[in-house]
């Protein structure tokens, strides 16, 4: 995508799956946690956890399933697994600021490293440039913080880095590469706003031209570029759009496909949003179009979700986790305020009456543009921000009133 940053790209990309999943997820954006033990648990001995409506609408966590027009087949996860032997590149889509599908995740690494050794695993969350910097850290010279600070985190995807440094862990500790799958937002955003073609060769940071989109892939990005109207008030052009999506897949599963080619025994895992994998569109269309034809897209589907309606091809299997649930640490919560996307940035709806929000001065009408120095569109952006800020400790915004831009600290207390 192309927006004013990558996290703002991560929250569309993340999420347009089938249209009813992608618009529950981003109503919600987080989901209730468990307890990696209970999940992976769940995982490999077929279990469930506990707490789950007895007759949940689409089966219990921990559950596999693969859907199929009406008729969803349950599968053990000895069966499962069974289903991936022979692949050669394996996608696990994600909701970004999920921590049930990052436990999901490290939990498949856990499984599917101790079935083939021979593993890299392809993230999203990094451009190419900071490649050496992912050598480094599996080599073990890094520390986590120089790891993050050296691979310039909060710029190139600015989530809670705790969602994914299980899985970064995970490859320090078993000598598995870790490969930057992504290029620069700058790029994305370039072509977004001109397209593809005004875009010169040499500019496009080694990526080639991308295989032609399907006819129904293309419906599916006209209705998200539709349902995102701060787009088009932008000034975005549909085409252009499709094809930052386009080349943005394109450029991951080139990374990965040459990897494949270099190692050709080695199993590739990829860390990426569901919205990239979903239907058997972008990358694996992408890595398809390059060769590589022995790919499983895997994802999750909350328990509270209908899924009787999904099409075979949505993904090769799913796994079931908790019920989707409102966020715990939502804006009305901590810092009382409502927000809404507009064109210019975050508009505040609502201000309680001695909140937070109001403390800081913040009021009705003022439209959010920055936090933290950093420009902001989205609401699970604010979100993110605000779940990340501890006790005691101060936010700096940056508010448009009238035509005036003010600076406004928010400052979190110590107690409750």
């Amino acid at each position: 995508m192309c927006l004013d940053s990558e996290r703002e790209s991560n929250t569309l990309e993340g999420r347009h799956g089938a249209d009813h999943k992608a618009k529950i997820v981003r109503a919600t954006g987080w989901r209730r946690h468990l307890s990696f033990v209970l999940l992976a648990a769940a995982m490999l001995a077929g279990g469930h956890a506990r707490g789950e409506a007895a007759h949940a609408v689409c089966g219990q966590p921990g559950q596999w399933f693969t859907p199929g027009s009406g008729i969803n087949h349950f599968l053990p996860p000895t069966d499962a697994f069974a289903r991936l032997a022979g692949r050669e590149v394996v996608l696990l889509g994600e909701t970004h600021d999920s921590l049930n599908d990052h436990r999901w995740q490290y939990a498949m690494l856990n499984a599917l490293y101790a079935r083939q050794p021979d593993l890299a695993i392809g993230f999203e969350m990094f451009p190419r440039r900071v490649q050496p910097i992912l050598d480094r850290w599996v080599r073990g010279e890094l520390s986590e913080a120089d790891f993050l600070a050296q691979a310039d985190w909060d710029h190139v995807w600015d989530m809670d880095p705790r969602l994914y440094l299980p899985l970064f862990q995970f490859a320090r500790e078993h000598r598995v590469p870790m490969l930057a799958l992504n290029v620069e937002s700058s790029l994305v955003k370039r072509i977004g706003a001109i397209g593809l073609d005004a875009v010169p060769a040499g500019q496009r940071q080694g990526v080639g031209q991308p295989a032609p989109l399907p006819a129904d892939y293309r419906d599916e990005l006209k209705a998200i570029f539709a349902a995102h109207t701060f787009l088009s008030e932008k000034g975005m052009r549909f085409e252009h759009f499709m094809e930052a999506q386009q080349f943005k897949d394109r450029a991951m599963a080139e990374v990965i496909d040459a990897y494949r080619n270099s190692h050709p025994n080695a199993l590739v895992v990829g860390i990426l949003g569901a919205g990239h994998i979903l239907n058997g569109h972008g990358v694996p269309e992408q890595l398809r179009a390059l060769g590589q034809q022995r790919i499983a897209v895997l994802a999750t589907w909350p328990a509270n979700l209908v899924c009787h309606d999904l099409a075979a091809g949505y993904a090769d299997m799913l796994f079931v986790v908790p019920s989707l649930t409102e966020p715990p640490g939502n804006l009305m919560a901590r810092l009382g305020i409502t927000l809404r996307e507009a064109p210019e940035g975050l508009l505040v709806e609502q201000v309680a009456r001695s909140s937070l929000g109001e403390k800081a001065g913040l009021r009705q009408g003022d439209i959010l543009v920055q936090a933290a120095g950093r420009t902001i569109h989205q609401i699970v952006s604010a979100h993110a921000l605000v779940q990340r800020q501890p006790a005691g400790t101060w936010l700096p915004l940056q508010v448009r009133r009238g035509g005036d831009l003010i600076e406004i600290v928010l400052r979190f207390p110590v107690g409750p």
